[in-house]
């Protein structure tokens, strides 16, 4: 083997052996299985460095739980329903030339294959085997036999017997309900669809209709009560309105709004008809009737109604409402006659609804002068703005002037309020999006009120009650995500499960319908383990409800599964058995942003179709992945695919980056100079286990061992055991810092110092610990260290800490050898001396004392300077230091007080003689600073011309240079 390291040779080697030996492919057997699954990639566009990321994490967990000893299966399949890939299809058929530059230049798919994935199929099938290729160049130990696409025939049976069973369970409803809607696609659109606002959820906001002449203004809030606080409208005199006819459950009613919400009226459960164009203008200076209190209220110009948001005319509230307070102040001096407005603004009088014990009368007032506002320019309004809402939301209360609703909380009145004003006709609902949404066809979509809608019917409480207790009984990490989860499960509302474009499974029991790209990747890791059969040859049409009631719930008999099916008794057996063995999922590790949507479906329908020995045992969470500080985008761009990262850089160099670059939820950004340093390190990592195994090293850790061999063991068991508890919380970048960042610094101090003795073993621990990160390098260095051909490091025992190793003593004496020429090199560069000979003072006996004493005091919980300096002085010998002990004392209690536990302990047990080990390395000491080193005791220093012994202490040697 050269020198150089060739990560390219290597890691085909062992990918190729890898294959070969079919080490991945996991059958039950005795062992205790860990059955650890992440979300299949959608396969609209190559893998890219977002992709790296999850799949790397599950990767490196699925090793370190297949090294400990667990029998592991991790497998993988490719996610194809819905829209997306269809809309590519016709994009490239178009010859788009967005898509084609992206998809050409960035997915580096090559011109001539390009231009033919017209199809959908033509899509699937050239990214699914892109993706394998992909997943097998970076390492990752995947169970192959066992993949599938979510179109196979076989996948669909499967699909439709889960619908099947939710819509027999009540789960599956059919109603009218608010969706999120591509009206291009005439689809109802998940997070899977969407280009823009994948966060966006559907807000309803109450429509309170202001009368004037005959007509209706409508105004769209969020807090319907302060509709008793409003002094005048808002109404953009730039934009052009529309007058409609609007039909709602027998009533009809001529109303005024904005374009844009003309067009969205037009997608609810109204009959909407076009009348006229009205300008902005002719709406200004009307005086409209507010439906609840009776009163008229003007309408004023402003430039900041948007004509998207809600009804495109807003409802004035100055005394809650800051930017309404300051935008009716900068009307004050304006001349509003072109509007036909000629009454002093300055007369409309400020009405206060709320009492709030922060606040006085007027609360957006208050706001204003407290945060020093200017205008409603001012970025200062916002924070205003959300004060005031907050405090008015979390402890206020309605005044009298809102009659019979005086004394209910702010934060209980919305419901009650809007269900009022929707009987008496004067309020409707109206959903909206909480921010704008965009198809992956690039249109922007609605919020549809669909009829006759197929909805899971997540709202349903018990439902919900099995979700909640699910999420307790699991582990979750990191742990504060739980929080979130159990958030989401509260706000979940039904969703849409079919839609009538796309690809995938129809809906067995209303084939007008397709089934939707989330509601059929739920529990499809209970597929991975029947497809194992499946792909061996099984027919399509043997696969009847009553194989996976038996296999997957233990419903019915095998002997009447074999009859529906046609199926040997001993296939359907081994099938449930392996089943059995496999489910339930151990560990579902994905990225933060499925922590809404799938992850929370893939509970939701564990929970409803599986008992509870069933359910996942565990989910991990980590973040987001940016390329050079900018989000990346599989259709846009920018974008760094898998294969592309591995072929510049290497498989290992790619794993160690990204798993080290940032921590659990944290984000991590792609950069191109990270990387190269990573290269840098795993280079480092080879150059330095050549050495050693070119040096014929061999164990030495049975023979006699030097106080440095015993720091080395020592330092070696406290990676092991921090890098398996980092592991096991998967903090990877904690576990590499420990596992290798650490590591390597202690083996070149280590021979630094001189040491060898252990070099070899050092090496064979440290290869194991490192191989779920850096597989291939470390399978062959594994083969380099005289392993044989079939003696994967990939199946080796992993290092487990053993504490008979660890030595208190030896890694305290090397700290104090490493922190005294630590800051003899700080003085020599501070002072700019070239020393002739540096004295060495070690800690007086009463410092010793009153240091082990203190350590004591701490342990025993009663540890405070006064006590211990009249213990100090209790002892007649040290007396004579009675002006030095509580100068010492009043710096030593906050130092160990202050200590981390594992330190305190440390140190409990010290029983280090430090004159010996200074005198025994002098001659280390000396080679390093390059001139002679002498070593006394402070207590009796034979030489000490400038008094340096009285700043020695434990630990901290006093210096001299000459």
């Amino acid at each position: 083997m050269e020198q150089d390291y060739d990560a390219q040779r290597i890691e085909n080697k062992w990918q190729s052996r890898w294959n070969e030996s079919r080490i991945f492919e996991p059958e039950p057997d005795e062992r205790e299985k860990y059955f650890i699954t992440i979300p299949y990639p959608y396969l609209n566009g190559n893998l890219h460095a977002g992709h790296t990321r999850t799949f790397t994490i599950g990767d490196v967990i699925a090793r370190h739980k297949r090294m400990l000893g667990y029998n592991v299966l991790y497998p993988m399949g490719f996610h194809v329903t819905g829209t997306p890939i269809v809309g590519l299809a016709e994009l490239i058929e178009n010859q788009d030339p967005q898509t084609m530059d992206v998809y050409s230049r960035l997915h580096r798919i090559p011109d001539d294959i390009l231009v033919t994935l017209t199809t959908p199929e033509k899509i699937v099938e050239y990214f699914s085997v892109e993706a394998e290729k992909a997943m097998r160049s970076i390492g990752y130990s995947i169970d192959w036999r066992r993949k599938f696409t979510t179109t196979d025939e076989t996948y669909k049976k499967f699909i439709e017997w889960q619908f099947n069973l939710l819509h027999d369970k009540g789960l599956i409803v059919k109603g009218a309900h608010p969706v999120k809607w591509c009206p291009n696609d005439n689809n109802p659109v998940e997070d899977h669809d969407i280009l823009h606002g994948e966060e966006a959820t559907i807000v309803d906001f109450t429509l309170v209709k202001f009368q004037y002449d005959g007509m209706i203004l409508p105004c769209a809030t969020l807090r319907p009560e302060t509709i008793f606080g409003v002094t005048n409208l808002w109404v953009n005199p730039e934009i052009e309105h529309a007058k409609i006819k609007v039909t709602k459950d027998g009533r009809e009613e001529i109303w005024v709004v904005s374009q844009e919400a003309y067009y969205k009226l037009t997608f609810t459960d109204r009959t909407v008809e076009f009348i006229e164009n009205v300008p902005g203008k002719d709406l200004v200076g009307l005086k409209v009737r507010n439906p609840l209190s009776g009163k008229e209220v003007i309408t004023l110009p402003a430039s900041f109604v948007k004509p998207g948001n809600g009804s495109g005319i807003v409802m004035s509230v100055p005394a809650h409402a800051p930017y309404d307070y300051l935008a009716l102040k900068d009307l004050y001096d304006k001349d509003l006659s072109e509007y036909g407005i000629t009454e002093d603004l300055k007369d409309i009088k400020l009405i206060s609804l709320i009492k709030a014990k922060e606040f006085g009368e007027y609360p957006a007032v208050e706001a204003v002068e407290q945060f020093g506002v200017k205008d409603q320019n001012d970025p200062k309004a916002e924070e205003a703005t959300k004060i005031v809402y907050r405090r008015e939301f979390h402890g206020g209360v309605l005044k009298e002037n809102t009659g019979k609703y005086a004394g209910v909380a702010v934060s209980k009145i919305k419901d009650i309020l809007t269900r009022d004003l929707l009987e008496e006709g004067i309020g409707e609902v109206f959903y909206e999006f909480s921010e704008p949404v965009v198809c992956r066809c690039g249109t922007k979509c609605v919020v549809n009120m669909v009829k006759g809608q197929w909805f899971l019917n997540y709202s349903n409480p018990d439902w919900k009650d099995k979700v909640y207790k699910c999420i307790e009984g699991m582990d979750i990490i990191p742990e504060e995500i739980r929080v979130e989860f159990n958030n989401k499960v509260d706000w979940l509302k039904d969703k849409a499960c079919a839609r009538k474009k796309g690809l995938g499974t129809k809906l067995p029991f209303d084939t007008n319908w397709l089934i939707e790209s989330l509601g059929d990747s739920t529990i499809y890791m209970s597929y991975y383990i029947t497809n194992k059969f499946f792909a061996q040859g099984i027919d399509v049409e043997q696969l009847k409800p009553s194989l996976f009631d038996y296999v997957l719930l233990g419903k019915g008999s095998v002997q009447q599964a074999a009859i529906d099916t046609g199926l040997p008794e001993t296939l359907i057996a081994n099938i449930k058995s392996d089943f059995d063995y496999w489910y339930p999922v151990d560990l579902r590790s994905s990225g933060k942003d499925l922590v809404p949507n799938h992850l929370l479906f893939f509970l939701f329908h564990h929970v409803a179709i599986f008992e509870e020995d069933k359910w996942p045992r565990a989910l991990a969470v980590n973040g987001f992945v940016s390329l050079e500080g900018q989000k990346m985008s599989k259709s846009k761009g920018p974008i760094l695919t898998l294969r592309e990262a591995v072929d510049t850089y290497g498989a290992d160099v790619s794993r160690m980056y990204i798993l080290s670059s940032a921590e659990q939820t944290q984000d991590a950004d792609w950069r191109n100079i990270g990387v190269e340093s990573s290269r840098k390190q795993v280079e480092r990592f080879h150059k330095l286990a050549k050495e050693i195994i070119d040096s014929g090293a061999t164990s030495g850790i049975e023979g006699e061992l030097k106080l440095i061999d015993r720091w080395m063991l020592s330092r070696l068991q406290q990676c092991v055991r921090e890098t398996n508890n980092d592991m096991t919380s998967i903090r990877t970048r904690s576990a590499l810092q420990n596992a290798f960042f650490l590591l390597y610094n202690d083996v070149k101090w280590y021979q630094r110092r001189g040491g060898s003795a252990l070099l070899y073993d050092v090496l064979d621990t440290w290869v194991r610990l490192m191989a779920p990160f850096t597989p291939h390098i470390c399978e062959e260095l594994w083969s380099e260290m005289g392993h044989g051909e079939g003696d994967f490091v990939s199946q080796a025992a992993y290092p487990i800490f053993c504490p008979r190793f660890i030595d208190n003593d030896a890694e305290l004496a090397e700290e104090l050898m490493c922190s005294t020429l630590s800051d003899i090199e700080e003085i020599i560069k501070v002072t700019k001396i070239t020393p002739k000979m540096v004295a060495l003072y070690t800690a007086p006996d009463w410092k010793i004392k009153a240091f082990k004493m203190a350590l004591e005091m701490k342990n025993n919980d009663e540890l405070n300077p006064g006590k211990l300096i009249k213990t100090l002085m209790a002892d007649p010998e040290n007396r004579k230091y009675g002006k030095e002990i509580p100068k010492y004392v009043q710096k030593l209690v906050p130092d160990i007080s202050s200590m981390k536990t594992e330190r305190f302990e440390m140190m409990l047990g010290m029983t280090l003689d430090e004159m010996n080990i200074l005198k025994e390395n002098i001659g280390c000491l000396a080679n390093e600073i390059g001139c002679p080193i002498q070593v006394y005791n402070a207590d009796e220093p034979e030489y000490d011309p400038e008094n340096k012994s009285r700043f020695a202490a434990p630990l901290r040697p006093a210096i001299y240079l000459e």
